[in-house]
């Protein structure tokens, strides 16, 4: 015969007996709930779901961000206790190391006719709005225009480093100014080139410009020719200096108003191209015009300098392209070029710059077929931009009084040249006793002209 289970199991039993209570305790609530007002019975619901979601709800805190400022303040920081180390050692050269930067997808080639998100305008926008930008920028886009004289620009370039001279060209150097007057190259543009020729006797430089060609482009060159410095400013054939790269099609875009140029000068985009296609086709040395040389770049090649310092690594965080030395044909440049056409973003400050040769460096280590040095910050970027005010001012207190000399020292001794950053120091007077003040007597050719005017 079958046996009961809840007779004999005293758990069921008891669990039964919870049920048949449970049905009791919601019969009486039915009950209670229908002798209450319809409308309190509404303000209950509506006040039980209220705070069910409040109590579910999930608080996210925001992430604090850090300004740039003072990112750039830690990693001068960092430069300064590199110092040390840097400055027992024989050898400015640093390994290169693999930069925070998020990767991104190599590229092997631009396809043709490829429309970029960044920088080619909508094919379906009016033809005001696609030359919108480019009417703000109309001088500038001169300089694009092929002419009689830019046309030339091969001939010249080859005779002017193969001349008549019975000493070749110890070095080749490449200056740009893209700008449609030279109202604004002073003399710490002057003092630049002084620097070039104090430490390279028998280089050859060439500026590239549209606006040398003049009155007054002769006039600031006139005093290097006398000495016998071989100096010349060429007009730019653009079609030449970017045919067989990925610069010609960003550049014929550009021309037909497929590209947006955006609110940052053009003219300093161009030369950010400029510099990389130029010193590809004949390689070289490219420096800023803000740049002071103190030592003999001969025995450099192949070389990009870092600006900052990983704070925690120790590692290079970014590095700049005011000054660049590479071969002929070198194929890292050949990858900062199509970088600038792939990426080409005209409101970005220094995303075609600086940031540009960060992201392509970071990518391209460990691969195959490259072969160049980065050099510590010290070595072309002894200041950062952050604290370029306290070298042009003279010796205060005690404390400043003494880390001018020992700064000088450090520099003189690890520097070969010094970014003066002339976008934040321009303004700045050169004090007398200062540190540019210093480096200024060392390296300047026409020092009585040079200082009186700093």
């Amino acid at each position: 015969m079958a046996i009961d289970d809840t007779t004999t199991d005293p758990s069921l039993f008891s669990s039964l007996s919870l049920l048949r209570h449970f049905h009791k305790i919601k019969k009486s609530l039915f009950v209670f709930l229908r002798c209450i007002p319809t409308s309190f019975r509404v303000f209950l619901l509506v006040f039980l779901v209220y705070s069910g979601s409040s109590n579910l709800s999930i608080y996210v805190p925001r992430q604090p961000q850090i300004p740039p400022e003072f990112d750039c303040i830690l990693a001068a920081n960092a430069v300064e206790r590199e110092a040390r180390n840097w400055s027992s050692s024989s050898s400015l050269i640093m390994k290169v190391v693999k930069e925070e930067i998020p990767r991104s997808k190599p590229k092997t080639h631009l396809p043709v006719g490829q429309k970029l998100k960044s920088s080619v305008l909508p094919l379906k926008s009016s033809s005001s709005y696609r030359f919108r930008g480019l009417k703000r920028k109309r001088n500038q886009l001169k300089i694009q225009k092929s002419t009689a004289m830019s046309m030339n620009f091969s001939r010249r370039v080859k005779n002017f480093f193969s001349g008549s001279s019975s000493s070749p060209c110890e070095v080749r150097f490449f200056m740009t100014w893209i700008s449609s007057s030279l109202e604004s190259f002073g003399n710490r543009e002057l003092l630049s080139i002084e620097s070039l020729f104090k430490s390279h006797p028998n280089a050859c430089l060439l500026i590239l410009s549209n606006s040398w060609n003049s009155t007054r482009g002769a006039q600031l060159l006139r005093p290097f020719l006398e000495q016998g410095f071989r100096v010349t400013a060429i007009l730019p054939h653009f079609d030449y200096i970017f045919k067989n790269t990925p610069a010609e099609a960003w550049f014929n875009r550009l021309r037909k108003g497929n590209v947006h140029p955006g609110e940052i000068s053009l003219g300093q985009n161009l030369s950010n191209l400029l510099r990389l296609a130029v010193l590809y086709k004949f390689g070289g040395v490219y420096m800023d015009t803000d740049v002071l040389v103190l030592k003999s770049f001969s025995n450099l090649s192949n070389v990009i300098g870092a600006q900052t310092l990983d704070i925690e690594t120790g590692n290079w965080s970014r590095l700049n392209n005011a000054v660049l030395i590479f071969d002929r044909k070198h194929p890292l440049l050949l990858q900062f070029i199509e970088e600038f056409a792939l990426t080409f973003d005209g409101n970005k400050w220094g995303h075609n710059g600086p940031y540009l040769v960060s992201r392509v460096v970071s990518r391209v280590i460990g691969q195959p077929g490259y072969n160049f040095t980065v050099l510590p910050p010290p070595a072309f970027y002894p200041v950062d931009w952050s604290r370029i005010h306290d070298f042009f001012r003279s010796p205060g207190d005690d404390v400043h009084s003494k880390w001018v000399p020992l700064k000088l020292g450090y520099i003189r001794r690890q520097s070969i040249a010094i970014h003066l950053w002339n976008r934040h120091s321009r303004k700045l007077k050169v004090e007398e006793g200062s540190i540019i003040g210093h480096i200024m007597l060392d390296c300047c050719i026409f020092c009585n002209t040079t200082m009186s005017a700093s």
